[in-house]
């Protein structure tokens, strides 16, 4: 006879599951023969029919809001996929997660936020991480074919990230009208508005029946079953639970890049990895510890 799971741990599962996902991307982005432009258009356009399907939430409520939000996400997914064409999956996923740091310079000016005193450790730290990945240079190869290039972008990738988290976090607050579209609105336009832009550049198609399976499976599960997930694993966990369980994410990238391509990032970078994973932890952590502000 099975023991009935309680709520608190199918939320974490959900949430674990959501990342796995997510951590995925960057193996499968890399087994494809498409380009970068193909890759991030027909995901996105998968993606945003997945979302259609499973995420009812996602088609009520649009506002203004949703559009602007979703130019951010757009940009995220473009530059993710764009980078990871260009050097290694961990790097991609690692300069993305400078998010918080950007979050931090950021919120004053557009949510209002304040920066305490403490978050200058944090900030010093990911700008240490940060550095290292520009540390010396990783000789191009066939998976990572122009690394600098791949690094700058992801750069950005993690500014329009942080653009896009700042994002949902406005759209979970009442417009003028006393409006709150579910923050799933910002995450389907995001992928019509990626589908729609890079949808000139991705014609013609010349690809082989691998690629349509990697691209179905990008935005089927990578995207779609993961919000999915997301979704219904936040709404049983507390803040900080669902943060660090989201941190597997960019853990697990470079293992699978790893283990389905044998790729392997230079040393500085692996090093600034691992310092921009644990500062996050690391403040994840302080923030709900310390008392909130007055």
């Amino acid at each position: 006879m099975t023991t009935p799971q309680s709520p608190t741990t199918v939320a974490r599962l959900a949430v674990l599951g959501a990342a796995l996902l997510f951590s995925t991307g960057g193996a499968a982005i890399k087994a494809t023969t498409l380009s970068s432009m193909q890759v991030a258009s027909f995901r996105s356009g998968v993606a945003a029919l997945a979302i259609l399907l499973l995420l009812p939430a996602a088609r009520r409520g649009w506002t203004r809001r949703s559009v602007l939000v979703g130019i951010a996400y757009a940009g995220t997914m473009i530059q993710f996929v764009a980078a990871t064409k260009l050097t290694t999956a961990a790097n991609t996923i690692f300069l993305q997660s400078t998010a918080p740091l950007y979050v931090l310079l950021l919120s004053p000016y557009l949510l209002g936020e304040r920066a305490r005193r403490s978050d200058l450790v944090y900030m010093a730290l990911m700008s240490v991480g940060l550095a290292a990945f520009f540390v010396g240079e990783r000789a191009p190869d066939a998976l990572a074919p122009n690394p600098v290039l791949g690094n700058v972008i992801a750069l950005g990738s993690g500014v329009t990230w942080a653009l896009t988290v700042l994002g949902l976090r406005w759209l979970a607050q009442p417009d003028s009208r006393g409006r709150t579209p579910s923050n799933l609105t910002g995450v389907l336009a995001g992928n019509v508005i990626a589908f729609a832009v890079c949808l000139p550049a991705a014609l013609p198609i010349s690809a082989v029946a691998a690629d349509f399976a990697v691209i179905a499976y990008l935005g089927v599960f990578q995207i779609g079953l993961a919000y999915l997930l997301l979704s219904r694993g936040l709404r049983g966990l507390p803040a900080l639970e669902g943060s660090l369980l989201l941190l597997v994410e960019p853990v697990l990238n470079p293992v699978w890049a790893l283990w389905l391509h044998g790729e392997l990032p230079g040393p500085w970078a692996g090093v600034g990895g691992l310092i921009i994973l644990a500062a996050t932890f690391a403040r994840t952590a302080w923030a709900q510890a310390r008392p909130p502000s007055r």
